[in-house]
């Protein structure tokens, strides 16, 4: 199974990339923590239903030290006793971020409110980047079909 279109190989597509993940970067090199930025990746891929983005960010949390409990439970966080207070404001911030469409007023100002509580300015301006970047990806891997479970950690850095 391939996927319809290899943004690598194109030039224009590949010049896109590297912007991302240049974007990508700032986001990892910030004071967010890599606990947080692997749950919101993994959530925000769920629900956007990018088998690609699961599989990697699944794979590279595991490896990072995620406990398999955890990452069994992203999904079903709101019943899940294993997040802490800031990853649920997060988590939440993620569904509602990544669901913009489904909500007439976006994300509400109780779940910014919430987030905001928890994260100061720089890891807020990290935590929406973020959101913001793994829907991009989602959405070019959804769009070309990529396929998922090949991914090996650290596969792209």
């Amino acid at each position: 199974m391939n996927a319809r279109f290899d943004h690598l190989a194109n030039p224009v597509g590949a010049k896109v990339m590297k912007y991302i993940t240049s974007a990508n970067k700032v986001v990892w090199d910030s004071t967010l923590p890599a606990t947080t930025r692997h749950l919101v990746e993994i959530r925000a891929s769920q629900i956007n239903g990018c088998g690609y983005c699961v599989d990697m960010h699944s794979k590279d949390a595991e490896h990072a030290g995620e406990t398999s409990v955890r990452l069994n439970l992203v999904a079903a966080w709101r019943e899940a006793t294993v997040f802490t207070e800031a990853e649920r404001a997060a988590l939440e911030l993620t569904e509602e971020g990544t669901r913009i469409a489904d909500a007439a007023g976006g994300v509400s100002d109780v779940v910014w409110a919430n987030a905001a509580k928890h994260y100061d300015d720089d890891q807020l301006a990290a935590l929406l980047s973020l959101i913001a970047l793994i829907n991009t990806w989602n959405r070019l891997n959804v769009i070309t079909q990529r396929p998922a479970g090949d991914y090996v950690p650290g596969q792209w850095g």
